[in-house]
């Protein structure tokens, strides 16, 4: 139960760290093969790029997670409690509709690439695992304003204020 905790708290650091480090070092590594050997290889760009796909995706879960996307917040300092909560579960609801219709495309494109067998150019393996970025942020996604909004529905029944994550600029 801890473990799962714990998983749920920081898997998506734990996932962008390994894509960010994959990433960092992959490109250090090519820019030092073509400065100083005079070569690169595709599949480092190739890595590079995938790596970059995740980190965008998995972040944009984690954003939701946070509360943490870019949003225009004047009018809810002038909300009570129970009126922000409302909008902030409106906004989770409409951003799950978003999530769901485009988990939907999103998997076709990886099914459609499954059943022609495609590959990546430099690296040779099935395009799916690459393709799978945009699935699986969109399921984190759900999973993440589930939990929102179960949370603000929390703070609705209790009278609490609703989680409204960190501000970028205070």
């Amino acid at each position: 139960m801890e473990t799962l905790r714990t998983l749920d708290r920081n898997a998506e650091r734990w996932l962008l760290l390994t894509f960010y480090v994959m990433l960092v070092i992959t490109m250090a590594v090519e820019v030092l093969r073509r400065e100083i050997f005079a070569y690169s290889s595709i599949w480092g760009e190739e890595i590079v790029r995938y790596s970059f796909i995740y980190l965008a995706w998995i972040g944009a879960a984690a954003a939701v997670k946070e509360r943490a996307h870019i949003r225009i917040d004047v009018i809810m300092h002038y909300l009570g409690p129970r009126p922000k909560a409302l909008l902030y579960m409106f906004g989770d609801l409409v951003m799950m509709i978003v999530a769901v219709i485009a988990l939907y495309w999103s998997w076709e494109a990886v099914h459609v690439s499954y059943k022609f067998g495609s590959v990546t150019h430099g690296l040779r393996i099935s395009q799916v695992w690459f393709l799978m970025a945009v699935p699986s942020g969109f399921a984190l996604m759900i999973w993440r304003l589930l939990q929102s909004l179960r949370r603000d529905f929390m703070s609705l029944k209790t009278g609490k204020p609703v989680y409204e994550g960190d501000t970028l600029f205070d």
